[in-house]
Parts: C-alpha cells; structure tokens; sequence
C-alpha cells in the first residue's frame, strides 16, 4: 500500500489565502516551559480556512450544517485524482465533461496551482458552470489544489452551488506528485462544535481494494 500526504504543512511562515496576516496560525509556548518548567506544551491560533481544510454548508448558507453534523462515512472514499494542469485560468463545465464523470464520485482536481508554493492571485478554479455540472452529475465531493474553490465571483456561487446540493468541499490539497487515477481518500475534520469550517489532515491510499459505494444525501 502507498500513502500520499496530500496536505499542507501548518507553519507560521506557511502559504495562506490572499497572503493575509489574519490567517496565519500563531504558536505559542507556554510559560512555565520558557521559565525553566520540565513540559513542553503549546498552543495554537489558527483560521479554520486556514491550509488543508473542509467547507461545511454554514461557511456560504445561511442556517447551514456544521462541520460536526456531516456523516464521517463522507470522509473515507474512494476518489479520482482528476488531471486539469492544462487549465489556465478556470475550470468549466467542458472541462468537467472531458472526464466520464458520474454520480457518487469524489474528485479532486490536479492543477497548475499544485507546482506553486506562493499564493497565486491568479490560482485556478472552479467557475460557475462548472459547480453547476457537477451538482447536475450528484457528485459526492470535490478537492481543489488551491486555497478557495473560487476566486472573487460575486455572491460566491461555486460555494453555494456545491454546497447547496450536498457536496463536500476539500481545499488546500498538495498534488504535485500525485498522478491522475484512482484511489481511497482519508480527510477527517477535527471534531469542532458549530463551526463552518475546519482542518483536514487528507491522505490518499493506492493498493487497497475499492471501498463500497457512500450513498449520496
């Protein structure tokens, strides 16, 4: 069996949405250990988009689910690793279609953005139509190598799109040494209370057997 850690690395230097401060995760030693104490112990501040991370409903609906309501059947999957790094600029519902895409699968799309260690402005994602298609085909879930799913569209549509119909959202993926196929995908959230978000330590397995079908909600 191989493993693949598909997930960033939490750091305070780290790569982080829009290269904001706010999202930057905050370390912190505790006292007694800087005063000469015997245990070492630290805390954490951390945005809840902030690296690897799932979406929840909440995070773009009004009234939504929360991270901690979500079956965790939906985080064990089998998954398809789908090549998009000819993508320049956004993926659309053509591209999508390139891919003999069903109901019931969890894809997570390769780009270009999976070779960049800097915050891209520019970084590839997932328009409208394309959310769009992939709701009308039921997919279960949907990765993305970028830090958003979207990138400055009005009203947020990929998000409430997606999200709407049920299906989940991975994003912050690493994929560069990946290769496009099929594979058992691991991402279980923390287990946070009420929140819209939260960080996902995603693995991809390669040489077990398939993993019997998740029903669709």
């Amino acid at each position: 069996m191989e493993i693949y850690d598909i997930s960033m690395t939490i750091a305070p230097g780290m790569t982080v949405y829009k290269n904001k401060a706010e999202k930057r995760p905050l370390f912190r030693v505790n006292e007694a250990f800087s005063r000469g104490g015997k245990a070492y112990e630290s805390s954490l501040c951390l945005d809840m988009h902030t690296g690897t991370h799932l979406d929840a409903p909440l995070h773009m609906i009004e009234g939504g689910g929360t991270v901690d309501s979500i079956d965790l059947e939906r985080f064990l999957v089998n998954c398809r690793v789908l090549d998009l790094t000819g993508v320049n600029d956004k993926i659309s519902s053509k591209d999508c279609a390139e891919h003999a895409i069903k109901a019931g699968d969890f894809l997570l799309f390769k780009t270009r953005n999976s070779s960049l260690n800097a915050f891209d402005p520019e970084f590839v994602y997932l328009d409208r139509d394309g959310a769009a298609y992939l709701k009308e085909k039921e997919v279960a879930g949907v990765g993305i190598d970028a830090l958003g799913i979207e990138r400055s569209q009005p009203g947020h549509e990929t998000h409430k799109i997606l999200l709407g119909g049920g299906i989940i959202i991975l994003e912050g993926l690493r994929l560069g040494d990946v290769e496009a196929g099929e594979y058992i995908l691991c991402a279980f959230p923390l287990k946070i209370q009420g929140v819209e978000a939260a960080p996902v330590r995603a693995v991809l397995l390669k040489g077990l057997d398939r993993l019997p079908p998740v029903p669709l909600i």
